[in-house]
């Protein structure tokens, strides 16, 4: 999945006390099965992990410190990145969809929403939730690759029952001029794809932004 600055950015690890007057000791932890540090602590390490390419591990750290702080965005998309890498597709759909609900101007999130409905044969939701990333980040090569994809993938399979009417999630409007009744009349670039065509998003690649 791609990554993410790891920052937090909305309280995760708030309500957490590091100085250790709140927290209870690494002894307490160990006993009562915690992993030690706190949720700071956890969420800092499941990133680590998920960078370095152990997304199971990381997993179940992010799972701990989202339960602990439900309401943190960074966790919870940290925890949706490592769901989707062990093919958890559900898991990090729902994770990504609260991030999403929470601040709909997140284009991440909207892209992880978007992949995640992609891998769980979704292509309609995925197509609206990709179009949105898009239209937040146009300049991201990896939106708009996932995008076409899901819209070839929509198109070949609306090719056995017609062609996708203007209004249906994946349309593409045609070229301008361009209407398809003369004989050998052609399609410009971004005409939605036959029958045939491979289907799901590859939700590989580096995130670029810049959390504000």
């Amino acid at each position: 999945m791609a990554e993410r600055d790891e920052r937090v950015d909305d309280g995760a690890g708030g309500g957490a006390d590091r100085g250790g007057g709140g927290a209870a000791s690494s002894g307490q932890q160990q006993r009562s099965g915690e992993p030690e540090g706190d949720v700071y602590e956890w969420f800092r390490r499941g990133a680590r992990l998920l960078a370095q390419g152990n997304p199971a591990a990381a997993e179940q750290l992010l799972a701990r410190a989202a339960g602990a702080e439900p309401d943190s965005r960074s966790i919870r998309e940290a925890l949706a990145r490592a769901q989707f890498d062990v093919g958890s597709y559900a898991a990090a759909l729902e994770n990504f969809r609260t991030v999403a609900l929470a601040d709909p101007s997140d284009d991440y999130a909207q892209f992880g929403w978007g992949v995640a409905a992609a891998r769980l044969g979704d292509f309609e939701a995925s197509a609206e939730h990709l179009a949105l990333a898009v239209a937040m980040r146009p300049e991201n090569d990896h939106y708009r690759a996932a995008l076409r994809q899901t819209r070839a993938t929509l198109a070949a399979r609306a090719g056995a029952f017609g062609p996708l009417l203007p209004g249906a999630p994946g349309y593409l409007e045609p070229p301008a001029g361009a209407d398809g009744s003369g004989p050998g009349t052609t399609a410009g670039p971004g005409t939605t794809a036959g029958p045939g065509t491979t289907a799901g998003p590859e939700p590989t690649g580096e995130r670029d932004r810049q959390d504000g």
